[in-house]
């Protein structure tokens, strides 16, 4: 369906927001038709995230205006944005994992009968706006039960269920699979043909590039551009991004690895009793380790890191055995992990920037052995705060006011602190820019140039081919083959990803 643009379902006008230290929002504008699905892009910090609090009611604008149907209209609350029909899907989804499905999606609205609660009404309710999501599942069945990809479609069962008029979706396909994501994609276009309108935030600009009628662009909050649908591209979108040209292909630097930096053999990762785990990393190599979601990937760097122990096998750092029966173990080894959660496992969100990068060093920089050294807490924020290029109005702002990408960072600067010997990344550039990804990419670059091995997860098909010295490819706990760099293919990696071939047909690729 073609959005009317003179009669914009909805706009925001001037829209200003300032926090203590930054201005969020400097005199915005956006337009949204009528069955439109909108892409609303932006480097991490380019103010995406604070526009689309504002017009689903969680955040006031200091300046501005929002027109609903062509009238202004006060979105004060999350309730009154619901009540205009707009409905914000978070990134982290908002679900009650030990209710029903049904449950969730009426959570406060219940039908009742004679003031009880009608179960049978919310739950034939349910399976019929499931129906218009393409869910086929029991309304009855626990909502913790099901896959993020379900429950990301649950979500917008959810705000259709009130009548909404506009979606929000915030990074919907982060967590998600290849399929999970087709069929979100699927979901969203039927929407759009029915009328609902779609604001889509996503760093994954080739999703934008598939899905979007319009892109409107920030950048360092404030309007950048928009793009019809004939003008979106990868490099018209980067160049309003970032206002400069950034090569879409990472340029790689030739290194000759070291010695073998950590070595496994025979580790059994626990919930994978039948596999034996054993490879090899060099000082100085990038080895990804590609999977599907469920793969094991995660749980293989957790058991490096001590975070659980393994079942059984030997890892060797730096030719001598180490059992990491705790992350305080695996860091006295020199393993590092950056984890797949920043905001969950990587950050404590209430505290400063400074006190963050400081956390993983500051029991061996204790004064007196007891007294935290102030001094080298504030040197090393500093060191990394410039290393890293963290945007920050100083090393005491919370790292909850950074944006995405910023916080990234600082997870990253806490590890590097110690200077670790083996560096392992769980999805390091989920959820941030192409700016951000570039700056992660040249980081990983210059610790590999200077001895560190790298272990890297991701599930960006392109980062994997990317960034790669080698990739290992895991499924179902096991792992079906490794690919040099020269056989790492698109086509190779999802074979052994699916298990569609064995390790012995997959070229070099060898059976552990």
């Amino acid at each position: 369906m073609v959005a009317n643009r003179l009669t914009p379902l909805l706009e925001a006008r001037q829209i200003t927001k300032r926090f203590p230290g930054v201005t969020a929002l400097r005199r915005v504008g956006i337009t949204l038709g009528r069955g439109e699905v909108l892409a609303v892009i932006g480097e991490n910090g380019a103010g995406k995230s604070t526009l689309m609090k504002i017009l689903a009611g969680i955040q006031q604008p200091d300046e501005g205006q929002i027109f609903i149907d062509g009238q202004p209209t006060a979105i004060d609350s999350v309730h009154t944005a619901l009540r205009h029909g707009i409905a914000l899907i978070h990134q982290e989804l908002n679900l009650a994992g030990n209710l029903s499905v049904a449950a969730n999606i009426y959570l406060g609205r219940e039908p009742r009968h004679w003031g009880l609660i009608d179960s049978k009404q919310i739950h034939e309710d349910a399976r019929l706006i499931l129906a218009k999501v393409g869910l086929s599942v029991d309304p009855h069945v626990v909502a913790g039960q099901l896959s993020i990809g379900r429950q990301q479609l649950v979500e917008i069962a959810r705000a259709l269920s009130v009548g909404a008029r506009v979606l929000i979706m915030d990074e919907p396909t982060s967590s998600l699979s290849q399929q999970e994501t087709k069929t979100l994609f699927d979901v969203v276009r039927q929407l759009r043909n029915e009328g609902v309108s779609i604001i889509y935030i996503s760093h994954r600009l080739g999703e934008v590039n598939e899905l979007a009628d319009r892109v409107t662009v920030l950048r360092d909050g404030e309007f950048a551009g928009d793009l019809p649908r004939d003008e979106i591209n990868h490099d018209r979108m980067v160049r309003l991004m970032v206002g400069r040209d950034i090569s879409q292909l990472h340029v790689r630097q030739a290194r000759t690895p070291g010695n073998v930096a950590i070595s496994l053999d025979g580790i059994v990762v626990p919930g994978q009793p039948q596999h034996r785990l054993s490879f090899t990393a060099q000082a100085g190599e990038i080895v990804g380790i590609a999977g599907l979601v469920g793969a094991g990937r995660t749980e293989l760097l957790q058991v490096l890191f001590g975070v659980v122990p393994a079942v059984a096998g030997t890892i060797h750092v730096a030719g001598k055995i180490i059992t990491p029966r705790s992350p305080f173990d695996a860091m006295h080894a020199g393993i590092a992990l950056v984890p797949e959660d920043r905001k969950l496992q990587g950050l404590i969100l209430q505290m400063a920037v400074r006190t963050n990068i400081s956390l993983a060093s500051v029991y061996q920089q204790r004064r007196a052995g007891v007294f935290l050294n102030d001094a080298f807490e504030r040197r090393e924020a500093a060191r990394m705060v410039e290393r890293l290029r963290i945007k920050t109005p100083s090393d005491r702002q919370l790292v909850q006011y950074l944006s995405g990408g910023n916080q990234q960072k600082v997870v990253l600067g806490k590890w590097l602190s110690l200077e670790p010997r083996v560096l392992l990344l769980d999805e390091p550039t989920r959820g941030i820019d192409v700016g951000a990804k570039q700056e992660i990419y040249q980081l990983m670059e210059e610790l590999a140039g200077k001895g560190v091995a790298i272990l890297f997860v991701s599930s960006e098909m392109e980062e994997i081919l990317r960034m790669s010295d080698r990739a290992l490819v895991m499924h179902e706990g096991a792992i079906m083959g490794e690919l040099s760099r020269d056989e790492l293919t698109e086509q190779r990696v999802m074979q052994l990803a699916t298990g569609s071939i064995h390790s012995s047909e997959a070229g070099s690729a060898r059976q552990t």
